[in-house]
This record gives structure tokens, sequence and C-alpha cells, in this order.
């Protein structure tokens, strides 16, 4: 029999009373044994297991040096290995400074306005996003079939309030903003008078854009990106766009219908096309071209991104190694070839057992809650438990692997031409689903993703294998640990299914109001009130928690902890368990959930995530979430007067 350990109490700040700030007393002698290192702006248990993940993929990569497949042209070991070595050959990259983006640049500056068209086809097929952007995906009210969606464009500092808010947060980052532009756009070979004309023409631009595009909230209303055109009504609405020209260029064939996740933004762009010089376009699609380019240029490059998006915007004091910036990209291009290798050395099949089994306990645990809400009719229940039965689970890795073959890495050519090659060649892919059916075998992440997703669309869980490692699961650990942690983070999956954005998906992925009016009424309401909970909470001097941002992720962590603990309690022959270490199941419940999100956090790291994350702090995901749950307060006795309890009237109870 193996041994079962309880709780390393090494992990807690036993000076802290649990009923003070149960977060500090769950966290804090994690957080001391773990400051954080110059290269992170936030460091926590999650990003332990990354790193962990990353260090077994690095070994898994180096070793592939002595796989006679290497030597083999056209193989994943050859393509996975080559792609790594470019990214590791310093020399060579400062060697070629800015030498790969010249004919990216001669391309963009050789345009004249009667080829825009033309440009932003050739941009959009797998070099960088301009004006708007393309990609075909699953129809939201059909979701079997895949159609084109049309949407905004991105913003070079990401989110739209770093342009519209005056603070002195946003001001500095403006500033800096401006140098990074200037930089980047010196280094590729403009003159300082033309890098000023740039700077004036993209901040002139990208104000526009944020001034346009949706907000944080209305992004989280599917029902809002949701505006279905036809090939006619969108020449119609926006005829400054030459839309059969760009569809026939980028190969979209036979369009039919198109998805416009943002009208009002394309009004914008529509009204604006006409009005600019052709230099303001091209100033802007040469930016476009070197910023996104920038992380795969020399040192001086990356030096530049990483003082506005790394230590001005997150507060990191420090670069990455390069191993691992070269590693990040290897796993974006190559994801399922990386995971078939770390699949085969690291995820036993033991691993899927005990989750498939957990998975099984949770579903049934979620449809006890649902069958006693008091909120709920019983006609939306019946919808809802058939929902839940429905659910497609994935564990661990795909039963079928993606196909490289169409990507060639040739080390003969610059990182960045290596790199634009296999951008296109997915952005052919997904044109080629164009009008196809959904395949809903396929995964959205990969096996050696730190991470897990509920896909509305496809009525979806899924559970790659590396985030199956301690803390989050622990096959040493007793179950009460377990379903703390991994066992959460299972629930908080289903309970996405049913949150805010979620619950307006019928059990086929349809966008479809399958609620009665009365149970939607009631709901709202007390996601409003969750809402103000943690509206309420200032995370910074002077700067509160956005509760309706993050109400989806708020509403499936308090439903993961409440259905994980039903389920465990389940498993229990007597209901009660036994004390291990001198902490009972629900207080090794409770901590094991605490230590899932503990973290060191930078000021910079704090306040961009309030502005760009729909997850709470790690903080406020353990303390606020906690303080609604009775069993908490009893396995702690924490009682009225203490700042962890919440009187009964105040709490909020969903799922």
């Amino acid at each position: 029999m193996k041994n079962i350990h309880g709780i390393d109490r090494k992990n807690l700040d036993e000076n802290t009373s649990p009923a003070v700030n149960f977060y500090q007393y769950a966290c804090g002698g994690w957080m001391e044994a773990n400051p954080l290192k110059p290269e992170f702006s936030r460091f926590g248990t999650f990003d332990l297991l990354r790193e962990n993940a990353r260090l077994q993929l690095k070994e898994l990569i180096d070793t592939l040096g002595d796989d006679p497949d290497v030597k083999t042209p056209g193989t994943n070991a050859q393509k996975v290995y080559d792609i790594y070595s470019l990214g590791l050959d310093e020399e060579r990259i400062n060697r070629e400074g800015a030498a790969p983006l010249r004919p990216l640049l001669d391309k963009v500056e050789g345009m004249d306005l009667s080829a825009l068209t033309e440009t932003l086809a050739w941009m959009h097929s797998g070099i960088t996003g301009a004006f708007f952007s393309a990609a075909v995906g699953a129809d939201p009210k059909d979701s079997n079939i895949n159609i084109l969606h049309v949407g905004e464009t991105g913003l070079g500092l990401g989110d739209r309030d770093y342009y519209l808010e005056d603070s002195d947060t946003n001001r500095t980052i403006l500033q800096a903003y401006e140098v990074y532009v200037k930089r980047v756009m010196s280094l590729a070979g403009y003159s300082d008078e033309e890098c000023q004309r740039i700077w004036d023409n993209v901040i002139d631009l990208e104000r526009g854009f944020a001034l346009h595009k949706m907000t944080r909230e209305d992004r989280r209303q599917p029902q809002k990106r949701y505006n279905l055109y036809t090939i006619e009504e969108l020449r119609h609405a926006f005829p400054n766009i030459e839309w059969d020209r760009y569809f026939n260029l980028m190969g979209y064939k036979d369009v039919g219908k198109v998805n416009n996740t943002s009208p009002a933004f394309f009004e914008y762009i529509n009204s604006l096309l006409p009005t600019l010089s052709e230099r303001q376009i091209k100033d802007y699609l040469a930016f476009q071209v070197v910023s996104d380019s920038s992380g795969l240029l020399s040192d001086d490059f990356i030096q530049a991104d990483f003082e506005l998006y790394d230590r001005v915007m997150s507060g990191k004091e420090e670069l990455e190694p390069r191993w691992k910036r070269a590693m990040g990209l290897t796993n974006a291009m190559f994801g399922e070839a990386v995971g078939q290798l770390y699949v085969a050395k690291y995820f036993p099949k033991e691993h899927k057992e005990y989750m498939s089994k957990m998975v099984k306990n949770l579903r049934n645990a979620l449809g006890k809650h649902i069958s006693s809400l008091s909120w709920m009719s019983e006609d939306t229940k019946r919808k809802a438990h058939e929902k839940l039965a429905a659910f497609t689970v994935k564990i661990g890795y795909p039963d079928e692997w993606k196909d490289y073959s169409g990507i060639a890495i040739d080390p003969a050519k610059s990182y960045l031409e290596n790199v634009l090659e296999a951008s296109r060649w997915y952005k052919q892919d997904n044109i080629s689903k164009l009008h196809k059916p959904v395949d809903k075998k396929e995964w959205h992440m990969t096996p050696q993703t730190v991470n897990a997703y509920y896909s509305p669309v496809s009525n979806e869980i899924c559970f790659p294998a590396a985030i199956l490692q301690a803390p989050y699961f622990d096959p040493e650990a007793d179950d009460a640990q377990n379903y703390g942690a991994i066992g959460v983070v299972i629930g908080h999956e289903m309970t996405h299914g049913f949150d805010d954005q979620g619950r307006q998906f019928d059990k086929d992925g349809n966008l479809t109001d399958w609620w009665a009016p009365e149970d939607a009424t009631r709901f709202n309401a007390l996601a409003d009130r969750l809402c103000d909970l943690f509206n309420q909470v200032e995370v910074a001097p002077g700067v509160k928690a956005n509760g309706r941002y993050t109400l989806g992720e708020n509403i499936a962590d308090q439903g993961g902890l409440r259905v994980a603990m039903t389920a465990y309690l389940d498993t229990l022959p007597d209901g009660k368990g036994e004390v291990i270490d001198g902490f009972s199941p629900a207080q090794r419940f409770y901590l094991a959930y605490a230590n899932l999100w503990a973290n060191n956090i930078r000021d910079e790291e704090v306040l961009q995530r309030t502005q760009t994350d729909p997850h709470s702090l790690g903080i406020n995901r353990v303390n606020e979430t906690l303080k609604n749950l009775q069993p908490f307060f009893e396995a702690f006795d924490i009682k009225e007067g203490t700042p962890m309890y919440r009187p009964e009237d105040e709490r909020v109870i969903i799922w």
C-alpha cells in the first residue's frame, strides 16, 4: 500500500489565523520560500508546473539530437529539433539583424493604394493582422459546421483602455510605447524623422481603433458577437472594403455567409479607409510587420520588446533565457509533435484512469447540485441535465495527432523565414476548414500545456496531461487533497458550461436561449450580486477588481469548489474521512484549493491583470470565493466578526 501524505505544513503561515486571511495562512510559507526571480512578473504553483514542464520538454528536445530521424528532412524530429536549434543560434540571429525583415518591408513600401486589398490579404495569410481579422470557426448557432468570422484588429498595447483611460500608469505605458515604436522602426532601418512620423500615424490609428472596439465586458456576451451577414449585406454595409477581392485572394471560396463579431468596429473601418493617405497606411502596416516579427530577430529587437511589454507593463527585471523563448515557439509551432514525446515519457495510464473516475464523480455531483437548485424551474433543470450528460471529456492527449507534413523547416533559411512559412501553413489549414464539418476530435490545447478549458461550441472539457502534476494532482496525496485541487479544476471547467457565457449554449453547442425567462432573471440577479462582491475588492491603492469582466471565472471557481466537495464526500463510505497530520478532510480540501493559487506578483502585473485578465487575482480566487461557503466556515471554525466571515444574507451561491 502506498504511503499517503497530508498537507505540507511548510506551505503554511501558521502565524496568520485562517479567520483573518486564509490565503496568507494557506500559502504564506510557499510564498516566502519562492520569492520572485527577476525574469518573472508573477510566480505561483501554476507557473511552477509550467517551469517543470518546460524543463521536461528541454530534456526531450535536447536528446532528439541523438535520434537518427533528425537527419531525415521532413520528419517531425527534424522539424522540432531544427526550429529549436535556430531559435538558440544567438550568434546567427544577431549577425542577420534586421535583414530578414527587408523583403517584407520592401513589399509594404512598394504598394500603392490601389493594391491595399492585395497587401492586406498577403499580410493576413500568416504574416500579421491589420485593420481587421478573418478566420474560420464553428458557427455558434449551428456548431457542427464551420463558417467565416470577421472581427476587430489587435492593438499594440493589447487593451483599449490603455489608450482611452487617463492615469499615471497608462501615461507611463504610452510613453514607453512611443519609445518602443521609434526604437524598433529605427532598428528596421528607418530614419529618426521617419520614426517620428510612423509613431504619429500608428498612435493616431490605434486610438481610433481603441475608441471603436468592443469593451471587455461586451466581448463576454456571445449574442453581441454573433451578427450573420450574407455577402451582399456585407458589401452593402461596408462598401469601402473590397470583400470579393479580399476573399478571393485569401482563398475563401463560396463564402455565402459571414459572422461579423463587431459591426460597429467595421462601420468605423469602412468610414476610415477612404480618409487615409498612402503614407499613413504604409507606416501602420510597416510597424505591424516589424512589431509582430521582433521576437524572432536580433537581441536589440528583443530588448526593445522586453523593455515595454515585460519591464514597464509587467514589472519583470530580467529577460528569460533564450532556451525558454526558443522552446515557447517550438511548442507553439509543433505542439502535438512535442506532445507525443511528452506523453510517452511523462503521462502514465494510471493518471488517465484516475482522472476518468474523478470526472465521472464530478459529473454526478454537478447533477445533484442542478437537481437541488431552488431558483431554477424543473423544465430548465431537465435541459441542464441533458447538457451535462452531453459533455465530451478529453483527458491527457488526443486520439489522433496533428499532421505537420505540410510544414518544411529549412535551416538554411532565417529563423523568421521558417516561422512565417509555418504561419502561412496554419492559415491555409484554417481556410481549408470553411464549410466543412467541425472536427470534434481536435484539441485546442497541447498535452504539455499546464491548463484546462471548456469550449461552449463543442460542449467539451479538456484536461491536458501536463496539468496532472503535483500540487494539482498528486498520486501520493489523499483524496481530500486531490479533490480540493484537480477536482476543483474539473468542477470549474464543468461549471463554465453554466456560467454567464456557457449557459447561453445548449447541449449541442449551439447559441440558443434554452432557459425559461424567469430562470434567467433569477440567475442574472445572483450573478449581479456576485459581481458586486468582487467590485468592492481593492487590488491596488485606488484600484478595484472588475467583477463583471471576471464573472465567468468567479462563477466557475465557486461552482468547482462546491461540486468537488460534494463529489469527494460521495467517495467516503461513512461521510467523514480521517484526520491526517492534524487536518480534517475538509481542511485538507480547502488548503489544497488555496495552494493552487499561491503566488508572488509584482505591482505592475497586478494592474495589468486587473485590466486584461478574466480571472481574479489568486488571493481573491481564494478569500473572496471561500467567504460564500458555509462548509469552509465550519472547517476552520470561522466566526462572525472575523475578516474571513461573510454574513449569510450577503453570501452568493449560484451552482
